[in-house]
Parts: C-alpha cells; sequence; structure tokens
C-alpha cells in the first residue's frame, strides 16, 4: 500500500514473481488554504476503495505493509479518531518554529550531531511545535501522536507502532541513538507515552484485527511499513552507493549509505532506511506539480520545451525546502522581447532539476562511483522533457526503471520479506524492479548551471523576503 499525498495505490504481487496480480488507485483531498492539510479518515477511506478495485485478489494476501508519506502530523483523540485534519509536509507553516528549535539545542550541527538532519518546517516536531502554540485546545485533546503510515497500520492491527525509516524524520527520533529523545521531547511538551513503538526491521508489526472494514482474513501478518521514500528505496532493491532523483509532487535526491549521515547545513536530511542502513535524502518542495503550473500558465503542454533564450526561472511556488526558502516565491530572470514561451518552460525545468543536483554530491558518500546511472524514477520520470533536463545538467546517465508504483512495490517486497525472512531489498532485486533503459550521459551544461546559481545567489535576500 502507497498512501501518497494525492491518492492511495494498492499492489497485490506474487510473492516468487513478483507479477502484479492486481491493483487499485483512489484520491484525497489536500487543503489548499494557508496551509496544507489532509482528514485522515480520507486515507483510510481510499484505502478501502482502492483494494475493493482488486477483487478477490486481496483477499488471497498473506502480508501487507503500508508505505506512507513522510513527517505528516497525525493528532489522535482517546478513541483512535482524527483531533484534526494532519499537518502534511509541504505544510511550511511551522517555519518559525523550526528556526525557534534548532537556536534552543545550540545549533545545526548539535541537530546534525544528534538526530542526522538539521528541522525544517517540513519535519513533524516543527509541526507539533506549531500546533501547541497556535491549537492549543487541539494539542491537549491529543492521545495519540503518529505519522501517516503509523496510522493506517494501527488502523489494521490495533497496535500503536512505526518504523526507523519514518521515525527518523520526526525531530525527535534521535539517529545517534536509535531512541526517541527526551530532551527534545521535553521542549515541545510532548509525552513519549503518546508515540508508537518503534518496530525492527523484519519484525512484525501486527496482525490484522476483526472490524477492519478490509478484506484481509484476521491474522493476516502486518510488516512495520515505512516512509515513501524509505519504501521506493526497498521497491529499487538499493545497493549502497546508488543515487537515485525521484520527480513527483516533491522532488528528492537520495542514495542508501552504510555511514550515518550528518550535514549541519541541513541541506541533506540523515534518514534511516527500513532495513538498517541509512538514506541521506535532499527534497526540494517544488517539482512536477509546479513545472506543470508554468505550463498552464503558458498555455503549453509539459513537454513543449525549447532551448535557449537565457532565462532563469526558480519555481518557488510553494516555498522551498532546498535551498531553505520556506518564505520563497518563484523568480523569473532575463525575459527579454524574443523570450518565447517554450523557453520559459525549459527554464521552470531547469530550475527544479538545478536544486536537486545541487544536493547530489551531498547525498553520496565521496568515493562514490560518478558512472553509476542515476535512477529517475516518480511521475515525471516518463517525461521526455524531465529526462532530457536531468541528463543535460547532471553529465550522468539516467536509467529509467519500467517497475511503476515503487513505493507500493517496496512495501509489498516488505511484506514479502516478514513471510519469507528474506532482506526485502534482496526480494525487489528477485524480481527485477530496478530494470529499464539507460540513456548514455551527455556533457554537463555547466553554463546553465552557472547561470542559476549566479542568480540565486544574487537573488536570495529578496527570496526570504518573500
Amino acid at each position: 500500500m502507497d498512501s501518497s499525498t494525492q491518492s492511495t495505490k494498492i499492489l497485490v504481487v506474487d510473492v516468487a514473481t513478483g507479477r502484479v496480480v492486481a491493483s487499485g488507485q483512489a484520491g484525497h483531498t489536500v487543503s489548499s488554504g494557508a496551509g496544507r492539510e489532509s482528514d485522515p479518515e480520507q486515507w483510510w477511506s481510499a484505502l478501502g476503495e482502492a483494494l475493493r478495485q482488486c477483487g478477490d485478489a486481496a483477499q488471497q494476501a498473506a502480508a501487507v505493509s503500508v508505505g506512507g508519506q513522510q513527517h505528516g502530523l497525525v493528532t489522535l483523540d482517546a478513541q483512535g479518531r482524527p483531533v484534526r485534519p494532519a499537518l502534511l509536509w509541504n505544510d511550511v507553516r511551522s517555519a518559525p518554529q523550526a528556526d525557534r528549535l534548532i537556536e534552543e539545542m545550540g545549533g545545526a550541527k548539535v541537530w546534525a550531531d544528534r538526530f542526522g538532519s538539521v528541522p525544517g518546517p517540513s519535519f513533524t516536531v516543527t509541526k507539533w511545535a506549531w500546533l501547541t502554540e497556535h491549537e492549543p485546545e487541539a494539542a491537549r485533546a491529543t492521545a495519540a501522536v503518529r505519522l501517516p503510515h503509523d496510522y493506517l497500520t494501527e488502523r489494521l492491527t490495533g497496535a500503536g507502532t512505526t518504523d526507523r525509516g519514518d521515525a527518523s524524520g520526526t525531530g525527535w527520533w534521535a539517529s545517534s541513538t536509535e531512541a526517541y529523545d527526551d530532551d527534545i521531547l521535553g521542549r515541545v511538551g510532548l509525552d513519549p507515552a503518546l508515540l508508537p513503538r518503534v518496530v525492527r526491521p523484519g519484525e512484525v508489526a501486527g496482525t490484522t484485527r476483526d472490524g477492519s472494514d478490509l478484506p484481509f482474513a484476521k491474522g493476516t501478518l502486518v510488516a512495520p511499513g515505512t516512509g515513501d521514500n524509505a519504501a521506493a528505496a526497498l521497491g529499487l532493491g538499493l545497493r549502497p552507493g546508488t543515487p537515485v532523483l525521484s520527480l513527483g509532487t516533491s522532488g528528492t535526491v537520495y542514495a542508501v549509505s552504510r555511514r550515518r549521515p550528518a550535514d549541519p547545513t541541513g541541506t541533506v536530511a540523515g534518514f534511516a532506511d527500513a532495513r538498517g542502513d541509512w538514506l541521506p535524502l535532499a527534497c526540494t518542495l517544488n517539482c512536477t506539480l509546479a513545472v506543470d503550473r508554468i505550463a498552464a500558465l503558458l498555455g503549453r503542454d509539459r513537454e513543449a520545451v525549447e532551448q535557449g533564450g537565457g532565462i532563469t526561472l526558480l519555481p518557488y511556488l510553494d516555498g522551498e525546502r532546498t535551498p531553505a526558502l520556506p518564505g520563497a516565491s518563484g523568480l523569473l530572470h532575463g525575459l527579454r522581447h524574443e523570450t518565447t514561451a517554450g523557453q520559459l518552460l525549459q527554464a521552470a525545468y531547469d530550475g527544479a532539476v538545478h536544486s536537486l543536483l545541487g544536493a547530489l554530491d551531498l547525498v553520496l558518500d565521496a568515493d562514490a562511483d560518478r558512472s553509476t546511472p542515476l535512477l529517475l524514477i516518480g511521475g515525471g520520470a516518463r517525461g521526455r522533457a524531465w529526462q532530457q533536463t536531468v541528463r543535460r545538467l547532471s553529465g550522468r546517465p539516467v536509467q529509467i526503471p519500467e517497475a511503476g508504483e515503487l513505493v507500493a512495490l517496496g512495501a509489498a517486497a516488505q511484506a514479502a520479506g516478514v513471510l519469507t525472512g528474506e532482506d526485502p531489498a534482496a526480494v525487489a532485486r528477485r524480481w527485477g524492479t530496478a530494470r529499464g533503459p539507460v540513456l548514455e550521459a551527455v556533457e554537463r551544461d555547466e553554463a546553465t548551471l552557472e547561470r542559476i546559481s549566479g542568480v540565486l545567489s544574487d537573488a536570495a535576500p529578496l527570496l526570504d523576503r518573500a
């Protein structure tokens, strides 16, 4: 199961072959007001609808697992009902709380060393701090705090659990100790008793219970689940050092590492993975959705790009996380009479990809092989304009895995692992999920990269005030 920002997707997968037996999908509503919120009950309803689309195949499931959008704050009352809509990862209202927490704990390096990450407004701890300040009655009514995948797993099993991969994106789970941190919990006024138990990789989180209204037999095994990026890493069967660039509503670059990351600049989040290794990751808020919005404003198909023009477009339509400019808006520089709509659209692609590639070298270990193909995944990976922009600005070979819905495939591999005792990444490699065409490397477009970096540097003070 993949409960993402916009929809829930289900795959029923054969353990032996990786063949997708059935699939389903149902949408969610995300608020478009001052913040980004969703009703968790919609996720549960969407899960049921997507499972019904799978027909009888879902009833034969021997094990299930949930991959879910990271960072979201789900607050539940004593009856397990949502106190308020969930604050989603791309809700940036808690930027002031993030800044304050960094300062109170002694600075960014302290955060990186202890937690592996420097919190931005996407992190759950900042959202809880925002809630206690702006909606104290909701905070007082909260009897349990969960992440999106935790909420769905608990609806299945009746037990409050999470995994190390998703917990590492909260800001209250310390990667240095692999445990909840009493110091930060005390600072934000969160009782650790409200948090779920962190289950170990490969451990069974529970079994399905009666009354879930889903087509699983009582006692079906439920795997730990994990966050969406850690699930996609499982779905690709990633080995250490292989870089991934994911093009979705948000953009991410990540790679599995055996070394615990700690980037004091905050560019790279030092997440844990779902297997026992680490998943250093950088994320941008503005990716396919922002570029599609520019295409719509121009009245052009998203593939109708044209080269040239010397224009720079920073598509920070929802603020930005990488670089850390939560209050920013979009910026256009270099517009001339002869500029075409296609060149403007290409500039939006360039601006989005520039942010991601700028973090790639920090994500990868220093000794990583630069000739290793960059795995391009997510909804944008099928678009020719995205493919060519990534090739031109990265100068690396690019591989496009043929398998779709990698988050759900990774959850399926994790579920298969609790059945067979296998490493779920090895299950995915056995299924051949990363197979796909490789586009050869082209010469890197240094001129465009330097131009965008120059505009960003000059405009950073203005963007930060936006």
